[in-house]
């Protein structure tokens, strides 16, 4: 006879950390956001819309790969260069591509390795140098303006490859660009490596607490590196999406990123203390973003409204559950 009221109250356990969990309210506001788009504007809803805000919701998410990592390593971890790193990698691809395929390879390893780098030269300065992330990335921000502007010297040039804007671009399965079946891959990869590798492990270990990693012999140092390295890897995949749909490139192609994708990861639950959180999350994060924008748009809001509307909406989820430790996504 008791086994059934054990039974309602797991169930409703289950409930109650379901409700709790970020990725399910970020997953229902998305779907709210919809519905109400839906309703002020009839085919807002409808497939095809939906699949054009994934999209457009794919750059953010590649972006918020690295800044989801950056923020789990810990130590006030966060990347603002991420923006003019993506518009670097973008620029440096379309000069190489130069509207061929012949020189896809070229367009995409180069760009790659600058964004490595410059990740990589953060890394150093936050570990040996001790320069605040905040302080170190925001530096690095305005190096990374400076390098634009000798390099273009203030004129982007070159386009994309046809096939990267195909990819971008032209609908594949389902109706579905091929950017997108690249993000869910992406999801899916990112997820595992975070959950189920050893590299993943020690990130959440160094985020939770850099003492007590480094006397479990976890390399530290290497662990805070790397992530801002792939964070400088992450952002330049997502200038070259950029670029993919954009075709061309112009100087502040993806500058607009930078808060969005520290957005999308509180969003999606992540501690901005480092430790707790996923990518599963900031990339639901990223599409409640990008489902709001295009409402906003539709309903013709002003740009400074625009601007309130998110800042109110990021206050009221921090409130919610930002701070909350014991929350896993």
């Amino acid at each position: 006879m008791s086994a059934v009221p054990a039974t309602t109250d797991r169930t409703a356990a289950r409930l109650r950390q379901a409700a709790r969990n970020p990725v399910v309210i970020a997953s229902l506001i998305a779907i709210a956001l919809v519905v109400v788009g839906q309703l002020v504007s009839p085919g807002f809803g409808s497939y095809n819309q939906i699949i054009s805000m994934l999209r457009i919701a794919s750059f953010l998410g590649i972006i918020a790969i690295g800044q989801t990592i950056v923020i789990l390593s810990g130590g006030d971890g966060i990347d603002l260069s991420v923006g003019k790193v993506a518009t670097l990698g973008a620029i440096i691809g379309a000069r190489v591509m130069d509207g061929t395929d012949a020189n896809l390879a070229g367009g995409i390893l180069i760009p790659l390795v600058v964004g490595a780098a410059i990740g990589l030269v953060n890394g150093l300065g936050i570990v040996y140098l001790r320069i605040p992330p905040f302080v170190m990335t925001l530096g690095m921000l305005g190096v990374v303006q400076g390098i634009i502007l000798a390099y273009t010297g203030g004129t982007a040039a070159g386009r994309a490859a046809p096939f990267l804007t195909e990819l971008v671009n032209t609908r594949w399965l389902l109706g579905a660009p091929g950017v997108l079946f690249l993000w869910v891959l992406l999801i899916v990869v990112v997820t595992l490596v975070l959950r189920r590798t050893r590299p993943g492990w020690n990130l959440y270990a160094v985020g939770s607490n850099r003492t007590a990693a480094r006397l479990s012999g976890i390399r530290v140092n290497a662990t805070v590196i790397g992530a801002y390295v792939a964070s400088g890897v992450c952002a330049v995949l997502a200038g070259l999406a950029l670029l993919g749909y954009t075709e061309s490139v112009f100087l502040n192609l993806a500058d607009d990123y930078t808060l969005p994708s520290i957005a999308a990861v509180v969003i999606g639950g992540t501690l901005i203390a480092g430790g707790v959180g996923g990518y599963l999350g900031s990339a639901i994060g990223a599409v409640v973003l990008s489902v709001l924008q295009s409402l906003l748009t539709t309903l013709n809001m002003p740009e400074s409204h625009r601007t309130i509307v998110n800042g109110v909406i990021l206050l009221a989820l921090l409130a919610l559950y930002g701070r909350q430790r014991k929350l896993r996504s």
